[in-house]
């Protein structure tokens, strides 16, 4: 009887996009960071809401509040004309979102400028359509098709550009902060690469409203001690603006 035999398969354009990130992420000196939080308040009113936010977007505003008071945080690592930090004027969010295309689950990026000033029902509405609209109804989901499909000189060449050729380039291709997490599907993330000064990820809450929340880093640009305060703040600020936030939707929906 012969033995069964494996069988080769091509990767598909998302793969191809993150193989190429993976690879010009590969020497950025990442450490991780970890606080436990205690958010039973914030998980009881988003749960009092008539629709709820997704924890997407209530990560996204929270941390992009805590990237506009802590300069340091909007500040990006690049390599071209020579090393140096350039400091960005605000913070753009980088959020994974999972899609099925062509049969396969796979990652796209979105980019969400100016989370801090926006409310959370914005950014709810906004993220809902990048996780809903067909995948080529979305034009920023369609650039990177079409960049996974070019040549892989020039995919890497684009790809390196956008994260270490210029700042500028990385506000408007990329971000200055990343979030990513599979908690929804029943897992957290340890660690992760990432090519961003800082990336959000978190694991799922227990049964009294705390979680790790992680933050993973650019030891050329932060340090531990200001990646720990990050985070302090970010609890802080979820406990804080964005209860209050999430509260003053309860009650003006029961007026």
């Amino acid at each position: 009887m012969s033995r069964p035999r494996g069988k080769w398969r091509s990767l598909s354009l998302p793969r191809r996009l993150i193989a190429e990130i993976m690879r010009v992420c590969r020497d950025v000196p990442t450490v991780t960071a970890e606080r436990r939080m205690d958010l039973a308040e914030v998980v009881q009113a988003r749960g009092a809401c008539e629709q709820r936010p997704l924890w997407t977007a209530i990560f996204t505003k929270a941390f992009a509040l805590v990237s506009a008071q802590t300069p340091a945080l909007c500040r990006s690592y690049i390599r071209l004309p020579w090393p140096h930090l350039y400091e960005h004027p605000d913070p753009i969010a980088c959020v994974t979102v999972e899609r099925e295309y062509e049969g396969e689950e796979a990652v796209f990026f979105t980019r969400i400028r100016r989370a801090h000033h926006r409310s959370l029902v914005d950014l709810d509405a906004q993220l809902r359509y990048f996780k809903n609209t067909p995948v080529m109804e979305v034009s920023r989901y369609r650039r990177a098709l079409r960049l996974a499909a070019k040549p892989w000189p020039i995919r890497r060449l684009s790809m390196w550009l956008g994260l270490h050729g210029s700042g500028r380039w990385r506000e408007r291709i990329i971000g200055t902060f990343g979030l990513s997490s599979p908690a929804s599907q029943g897992a957290g993330m340890l660690s992760l690469i990432t090519g961003l000064t800082a990336t959000v990820h978190y694991g799922m809450f227990d049964a009294d409203g705390r979680l790790e929340v992680r933050l993973t880093f650019d030891h050329r640009v932060l340090d531990g001690a200001l990646a720990a305060r990050a985070l302090v703040r970010l609890e802080n600020t979820l406990r804080g603006p964005i209860l209050q936030e999430l509260r003053s939707r309860i009650n003006s929906l029961a007026a």
